[in-house]
Formats: C-alpha cells, structure tokens, sequence
C-alpha cells in the first residue's frame, strides 16, 4: 500500500497537482475522509496511445474503500477514437465517479455540448450509466436542450440513449422545431416542371397549327382541282 502511495504522490509531483493522503483509516471500518485529495486535477484516460477523455477539476477525493471518486468544480472532454476530434465537452459543479463501473452523478448544473449531434443541454443534475450508455436526469428538475439551427425545448424528465442517437423530453415539454428542406425539393423544383410542361405544351400547339394549316390547304387543292 505504501508504494502506491509513493507512486500517486510521484505521479501527482510530476504533474503539478497537489496532493494529501489519509493514513488514518481504521483497519475495521470506513473512514470518513478520503484516502486521496488532488487539487487542479488535470487528467486524461488513453488507451493503446489513444486519448479517450481528458478531465479537469479544482477538487478530486478518491475514497478506496467506497470505490468513489468525487469531483468539485470539473470539466471534461470526451474524443472520437477515430480522428481524436472532441466529440462532447461538459462541465458542472459536483459529480461522484463509481470506479468500478464508470458510473457517474452529476448535480449543481450540468452543461454538456455534444458535437456531433449539435446539442447543447442544460439541466440539474444527470446521471450517466455506462453499461447501457444511457443519460437520465431527474423527473422534476427542469431542462433546456438547443440546436444551432434555433431548435429549442424546455421541460422536465431528461433521458437519453446514446447508442440509438435518441433523446426524450417526457413531462412539460415545450419549444420550436426547425425543419429545413432539401435545397433540390420544394417549390424550385415545382417551378422547372411546370416550365417544362409549358413548353412541351407550347410545341404540341405548334404542330396541332401545322397540320390544320396542311388540312386547310389540302382541302383548298381538292377543291380547286
């Protein structure tokens, strides 16, 4: 135990963040106060050398016995393994991380800005499952959710699915849907077929003026004759 210790206090020198430990815990029971408190955290998960996510926070306590990690004052960055362009940023005033599942609560304000969706979504508090990559917030607590196209609701009772790009304001909701259509549909293209139309019609007059005028002088040639 005391080399991991070492090894967080090293890792914490070597990353300018600050650092305490709790050596005080009781062998029998759960203490209270964390076993590790880190200040200015800045934090970025990688796997196989590609960054996941980057966390930042004022205040990190990890509680081993709990398996908690709670965060004060955090912001977060979430890439796309593909390009590690950011996908989604987010930032709120308290959030406790299950360690073992990756669940995580978030309260005191959430903001999460997910690009690739054009979302941005304000609410309370949320949690966020991460077995089901499922996002809820609470039944009553209010939300706003905005689209750059000036798509907007507001309303109560949050939930989103990630994997089935979905998400549902249940209770309360309220806002304006923009609805853009396809440039290549519409009236535009009404009007070239109807130009079209008139036209075809145009020459199909023309050619029903020829052959009464070759009628007319067929008939004057028989007559005459």
């Amino acid at each position: 135990m005391k080399r991991s210790y070492l090894l967080l206090a090293f890792l914490c020198a070597a990353s300018g963040v600050s650092c305490t430990f709790d050596y005080g815990a009781a062998a029998g029971g759960e203490s209270p106060y964390p076993d590790i408190t880190m200040e200015d955290l800045d934090y970025v998960r990688v796997r196989r050398g590609t960054p996941l996510a980057r966390l930042q926070a004022e205040v990190a306590e990890r509680y081993e016995n709990r398996r908690r990690m709670e965060l004060k004052n955090y912001s977060f960055e979430q890439y796309n393994t593909t390009n590690e362009e950011v996908d989604a940023i987010g930032s709120g005033g308290f959030a406790s991380v299950e360690l073992d599942t990756s669940n995580i609560h978030m309260s005191d304000g959430v903001e999460i800005i997910v690009d690739t969706e054009d979302i941005t979504l304000e609410t309370e508090r949320l949690d966020w499952d991460d077995g089901r990559k499922f996002l809820k917030g609470g039944d009553n607590d209010p939300v706003s959710v905005e689209q750059p196209d000036g798509t907007r609701f507001t309303g109560s009772g949050f939930s989103a699915d990630v994997r089935a790009r979905s998400w549902l304001v249940s209770y309360n909701a309220a806002g304006v849907y923009i609805h853009e259509e396809d440039e290549d549909s519409g009236e535009e293209t009404d009007g070239l077929e109807n130009e079209d139309e008139a036209e075809t019609e145009i020459e199909d007059e023309i050619e029903a003026e020829i052959e009464n005028e070759n009628e007319s002088a067929n008939a004057a040639a028989f007559s005459g004759g």
